[in-house]
């Protein structure tokens, strides 16, 4: 593993399925009790949020605290850079306090890869958002939510998603969650089909390790994974197509769509889902569609992700020594004890 977590581009196979396999091991603390390990304790984790977020921000607050790190949570709103204070200064405050990693959304593509170079802030940096550009936590959880769906719990551990169909559909032009999938599919070895109109496919698409239609009928029976983006109007300046209407009737997945994939594939959504445009509300509300498993997914995933880059390489598990049976546990009993 890196010291940072800036680009999903930036994970080799073994980085992603290491974070996969101990996101499995993080995600059976959710079935106990007591919800909570040692492993960060006396470690200082800043949320630094300058856009505004309700899933990430509090699925990575979550994973924080299960992890008994010490929160801070910073909102770029009621704070100095309301202000007209710069990143650079924002950074060496936190610097000055002494903190061991920054969780940082931003709305300039870009921002996340600065403050883990620019030599402001001696702290782990994980990229929350960026921008249009990239989101790699996001596309870890989903991978995590396609491995456990499409290969199984325990089948899935050490395994990518080689030969694996995954399309992903909307409006990819100003998505940083398609950009993180596109690169980390990629790496895990599945095929990515993208599915837009002509006006939200970015420029430079052709040189993207994917597919590129514009029919998505036609594409639905070969998927193993549809994942439906929300048309992001807050990052749009023009008219990219007619209508919400003529949207949904050619790039939204309903019911009648929904019959077309095959019977084990599965439903996705980033969230948040805008119901009855790019989804109905009788595909979000069934069986096949993961949304809330992927919010689910993402705290384990952070989880092991804050994990690997602050509590150390080694496995997530210590297991039981032979010679010393008394003394054996794991690092996930420790805080029973």
């Amino acid at each position: 593993m890196q010291r940072h977590l800036i680009s999903a581009a930036d994970l080799s196979r073994d980085d992603a399925v290491l974070i996969l396999d101990t996101a499995e091991e993080m995600a059976r603390v959710a079935d106990r009790p007591i919800k909570k390990l040692p492993t960060l304790r006396g470690r200082t984790v800043v949320n630094l949020f300058f856009e505004d977020s309700t899933r990430t921000r509090i699925s990575f607050e979550a994973a924080e605290k299960r992890l008994s790190a010490d929160v801070i949570n910073f909102s770029a709103k009621g704070s100095s850079v309301s202000k007209g204070e710069s990143l650079k200064d924002t950074a060496q405050t936190l610097e000055a306090m002494g903190v061991d990693a920054v969780v940082i959304r931003h709305g300039a593509s870009g921002a996340p890869y600065r403050l883990a170079n620019s030599g402001w802030i001696d702290a782990a940096v994980i990229n929350a958002g960026d921008g249009t550009h990239q989101h790699p936590t996001q596309a870890l959880l989903d991978a995590f939510t396609m491995r456990r769906r499409l290969v199984g719990r325990d089948a899935g551990i050490g395994q990518d998603l080689a030969g694996k169909r995954i399309t992903v559909v909307g409006d990819v032009l100003h998505s940083r969650v398609a950009r993180s999938n596109v690169d980390l599919l990629h790496t895990l070895g599945a095929e990515v089909t993208l599915v837009a109109p002509p006006t939200l496919v970015p420029v430079g698409v052709e040189n993207w390790p994917c597919a590129v239609s514009y029919d998505l009928d036609s594409v639905l029976p070969k998927s193993d994974a549809v994942m439906m983006l929300r048309v992001q109007r807050e990052r749009m300046n023009a008219a990219f197509f007619p209508t919400e209407r003529e949207y949904s009737r050619r790039y939204g997945l309903d019911g009648d769509r929904m019959a077309k994939l095959p019977e084990h594939a599965i439903v996705m959504h980033p969230g948040p889902m805008v119901r009855g445009m790019e989804i109905t509300a009788e595909v979000a509300d069934s069986d096949r569609c993961t949304a809330v498993e992927q919010v689910a997914n993402g705290v384990s995933i952070r989880m092991a992700v804050l994990y690997l880059l602050l509590g150390g390489n080694e496995p997530a598990v210590t297991h039981t020594r032979p010679s010393d049976e008394s003394s054996a546990h794991t690092t996930f009993a420790a805080e029973e004890k």
